[in-house]
C-alpha cells in the first residue's frame, strides 16, 4: 500500500496532557482521562485511567472511545469499572495514532492521544567483516508501509547520519513490510534503521547494530 510521508503530529492535532490536568468541566461530575504511555510501539499495550468525582461513584461504568488515524470518528474500545474511590482502568492495543475519550453516563473526559510507532528490525549479515568489504543490511518494519523509504544510519562524532535510504516492500502473507541494502563497511562503526513518521504512525528506529571491521 501507498502512503504520504508527513509529520505524525499533523494527524492528530491535540496536546498530550497528563492526567491530573484533563476532566470535563463543569456540573458536579467530573470525569478524568490519562495515558500510560503516550506512546508506544507496534504490538504493545496502553493503560488508559482516570476518576469519576461527585457523588454515587462506586462501580460505574466507564465507557472508552476510540478513534484511530484517520480521527474520523470514535467507535467502542473496551469499558471498565470504577472503585469506591471512583478510580478506573483500561488496557488496550493500538495499531496506529488513536484519540482516546472517556464517558460514563452522561460526563464525558477531554480527548487524549497515544501515538503509535512502528517496530523495526535491523539485521547484519557480518558484524565482523573485513575492511571494505560488503555488509547486507536488512529488516522488517511493522505494520506494513510499502514503497516508503527508511533511512539506514551510522553514528557519527556529531550524531546519526543517514548513509541509504532503502525503500519497504510487500511481504507476501505478513502484515509487514521488508527493506535490503548492501553497503561497503571500512571503519567499525553502530547502525540503526530509523522511520520518520507519518500520519498514521510517529517516528521510531531499530536497535543499533555495531560492525567491527578487522
Amino acid at each position: 500500500m501507498k502512503r504520504t510521508l508527513v509529520i505524525a503530529a499533523v494527524a492528530l492535532s491535540a496536546i498530550l496532557v497528563p492526567a491530573s490536568q484533563v476532566g470535563a468541566q463543569g456540573g458536579q461530575r467530573m470525569l478524568t482521562l490519562g495515558a500510560t504511555p503516550t506512546t508506544v510501539k507496534f504490538g504493545g499495550t496502553v493503560t488508559l485511567s482516570g476518576k469519576l468525582t461527585g457523588s454515587n461513584v462506586d462501580g460505574r461504568n466507564v465507557t472508552v472511545r476510540q478513534d484511530p488515524f484517520p480521527v474520523d470518528g470514535f467507535s467502542n474500545g473496551g469499558s471498565a469499572t470504577t472503585n469506591a474511590t471512583g478510580d478506573w482502568s483500561l488496557i488496550l492495543k493500538p495499531e496506529s495514532n488513536t484519540r482516546y475519550q472517556a464517558r460514563s453516563g452522561n460526563t464525558e473526559s477531554p480527548n487524549v492521544d497515544v501515538l503509535v510507532q512502528p517496530a523495526i528490525t535491523l539485521k547484519l549479515s557480518d558484524h565482523t567483516p573485513r575492511r571494505g568489504q560488503r555488509v547486507r543490511f536488512s529488516g522488517r518494519l511493522c505494520p506494513e508501509h510499502d514503497t516508503v523509504a527508511i533511512a539506514l544510519q551510522r553514528r557519527g562524532a556529531s550524531g546519526w547520519r543517514t548513509v541509504a535510504s532503502p525503500v519497504l516492500k510487500d511481504v507476501a502473507g505478513a502484515t509487514c513490510s521488508s527493506y535490503s541494502r548492501r553497503l561497503r563497511v571500512r571503519r567499525n562503526g553502530a547502525y540503526r534503521a530509523s522511520f520518520a513518521g507519518d500520519a498514521d504512525h510517529a517516528a521510531g528506529t531499530s536497535r543499533a547494530r555495531r560492525a567491527r571491521v578487522h
